[in-house]
């Protein structure tokens, strides 16, 4: 049995992320407000957080499944040995609860094994469990496309990309071979190694890359069997130019290649 505990203040999104995390690893899953209302046990003191820590480590100990999920605050290392885990995330999205008391005795975390300082669960449900399983790609799997010429491949495309991968799982970059017409300045070689030195920690198996034509158009009939999903991107994130990259990359000489007009 693999014990997960996702931990952190109140209000950081554990109870959020365990929802999500549970359908993609089929865990058990052990909620610590559950719990509290069940034994009519509402005690913070140091003693009432002990006790609730030792309940959740028996209770998840009763699991028949391989993996089992507590999100609770486990504010101190101690109740964190107690729990026993095996893997640990913790939610380090706030500074600050509205629960003072929980503030002021909250332990910063000695060991974990995965750090969230977001909100986007369902971009860190994908990442963990791949942490916990191995996922491994199908082409007969639902998978999204993602389309460009990516001269340079920059932080909006890997904003882009992580949106497009929370809708099916998988994605399909397609790098268009534009290497040398108009002021494309990279090869195809060159892209993928870019996106390879992104990605592969992350999302190993969760993405595949190829090369394709100058795609200027994609057209269809009648209706066919795939949606068109237009991904809207924060205005700070749609700003980022790759033309001003390349500018920027000619001017401290790090590109120096001639544009080619064809």
């Amino acid at each position: 049995m693999t014990r997960i505990l996702i931990m952190g203040l109140p209000g950081s999104g554990k109870t959020h992320l365990a929802k999500i995390l549970k359908k993609k690893i089929n865990a058990d899953w052990i909620n610590a407000d559950t719990i509290r209302k069940k034994y009519k046990d509402w005690d913070f003191s140091k003693q009432g957080i002990i006790r609730q820590s030792l309940r959740m480590y028996k209770i998840s100990k009763e699991s028949k499944k391989k993996n089992i999920i507590a999100d609770f605050i486990c504010p101190f290392n101690q109740t964190r040995k107690i729990f026993k885990a095996d893997f640990t995330i913790w939610m380090n999205t706030i500074q600050k609860s509205r629960f003072d008391k929980m503030n002021k005795i909250f332990q910063k975390p000695k060991k974990i094994n995965y750090e969230i300082r977001d909100f986007n669960s369902k971009l860190h449900s994908i990442i963990i469990s791949d942490m916990l399983q191995n996922y491994k790609w199908s082409n007969k799997k639902p998978t999204s496309l993602m389309m460009g010429r990516f001269q340079p491949f920059h932080k909006g495309h890997i904003k882009l990309f992580e949106k497009i991968l929370i809708l099916k799982g998988q994605v399909l970059i397609f790098i268009k071979d534009v290497y040398e017409v108009a002021d494309n300045p990279f090869n195809f070689s060159e892209i993928k190694k870019m996106i390879e030195v992104k990605f592969n920690k992350l999302y190993k198996n969760r993405y595949k890359i190829l090369k394709a034509p100058n795609i200027t158009n994609i057209c269809y009939g009648r209706t066919v069997g795939y949606k068109f999903n237009h991904i809207k991107l924060p205005l700070e994130v749609q700003k980022i130019s790759a033309t001003k990259i390349r500018k920027q990359l000619r001017s401290e000489k790090k590109l120096s290649r001639i544009k080619k007009i064809n």
